[in-house]
């Protein structure tokens, strides 16, 4: 097909698209990008007015209107529920006399887990959207591009175009085809190995901890971590992202793709942890309680989290930003990636000498968390 029979569209939303034409693109292997999860978030009313996330997904027709390619976009007025941190450029940009809001997000909303971010039916079609997606900008005055968490097999894609890369660090568990929790705890330390243990048992001891996917996942189990999600978002954003609706919407339509992990105590639940599992990683996402118990955060998110990959041969568990705490129960180092698009040639100038310098001292933190995980040494 010749590229004058190619169109880039931008759409109203995710859900103008077909959903088996948009997942044939990747949205099957990774639950984030899936038809499923964006729509959730948009009829749930997550993203759209109100929220500062205006969904934009730009795509690649062809001469008879079937998706050749895509990309979850959204028109942003802040820099809230992205967890990479661009609030410095946009304070320096405004002091400088120019408007970095409105800007364009290439994510997936509130979820710091790696994906593709570009969704494609062949590799040919990335430099296409990728100049549709500075045409956006372009056309509507939005100061910038900013594509996050990409995983690893896209990044040459940004690269070639031009966009300027940024790393970070996250921590991640990695299964080293390991039989069972006990093989991954043999790998450890002989001192690391026992504080695992008296955690797990601490943690565990007088509760219940149940795992529920699928058609086990009823309302009140929703509702009861609706509870638990809404203290956490209290206390660590203050107005949680999601609304009650996009956990149903998730439970109507990828519960196939869900752990929803709670702990019982005298039969009613008192602490949960959310997990999405894609075909080779499993993602840790939200988690509450409404009772204080020791390690059991560790317990649900973490170690929980462990046994479900070894159990379904996952790769590996990204249990999302932050929380240098994971090092020590095993979960290791790993960069992550992100590429922006500057429109402002002076302002991309200033960017790139930035993320130079930060990228080197990104280096120099993997090394040293490198030199303190607690795996055997030799």
């Amino acid at each position: 097909m010749s590229e004058s029979e190619l169109t880039v569209r931008l759409a109203p939303s995710v859900g103008s698209f077909d959903a088996e034409q948009w997942n044939a693109l990747g949205g099957n292997r990774n639950p984030f990008v899936s038809h499923e999860f964006l729509t959730a978030l948009e009829e749930s009313g997550s993203v759209g007015p109100g929220t500062g996330w205006e969904p934009v997904p730009i795509a690649i027709m062809d001469g008879e209107d079937r998706l050749l390619a895509a990309m979850p976009a959204y028109a942003k007025g802040h820099s809230q529920g992205e967890y990479v941190f661009d609030h410095a450029w946009a304070d320096a940009l405004e002091r400088a006399g120019g408007r970095y809001y409105p800007k364009l997000q290439i994510a997936a909303p509130f979820t710091p887990a790696n994906g593709p971010r570009l969704l494609l039916s062949d590799e040919s079609l990335a430099p296409h959207i990728l100049k549709g997606a500075e045409a956006v900008c372009l056309q509507n005055n939005l100061s910038s591009a900013h594509a996050t968490f990409i995983e690893p097999t896209q990044l040459h894609l940004f690269e070639d175009a031009g966009w300027l890369m940024r790393s970070d660090i996250q921590f991640h568990w990695e299964n080293r085809e390991y039989a069972s929790f006990e093989d991954f705890l043999g790998e450890l330390s002989s001192r690391k190995r026992k504080n695992l243990k008296k955690e797990r048992a601490a943690a565990q001891e007088g509760v219940d901890i149940v795992r529920l996917s699928g058609a086990d996942i009823r309302p009140e189990h929703w509702d009861a971590f609706w509870i638990f999600y809404q203290d956490t978002g209290a206390r660590k954003w203050g107005t949680p992202y999601l609304t009650r609706d996009a956990f149903t919407l998730f439970g109507e339509r990828m519960a196939d793709r869900i752990v929803l992990v709670l702990a019982l105590m005298d039969g009613g639940p008192i602490a949960g942890a959310l997990n999405f599992a894609g075909d080779e990683a499993l993602y840790g996402r939200y988690w509450g309680c409404t009772r204080d118990k020791r390690f059991l955060h560790f317990e649900l998110c973490y170690y929980q989290a462990i046994d479900i990959a070894i159990e379904r041969g996952l790769k590996r568990v990204e249990a999302g930003a932050q929380g240098g705490h994971k090092l020590a129960r095993g979960y290791e180092p790993v960069k992550t990636w992100s590429a922006h698009w500057i429109a402002d040639p002076g302002f991309r100038r200033a960017i790139a000498d930035y993320l130079e310098r930060e990228r080197a001292g990104v280096a120099t933190d993997q090394i040293y968390l490198d030199e303190r995980t607690p795996f055997r040494k030799g």
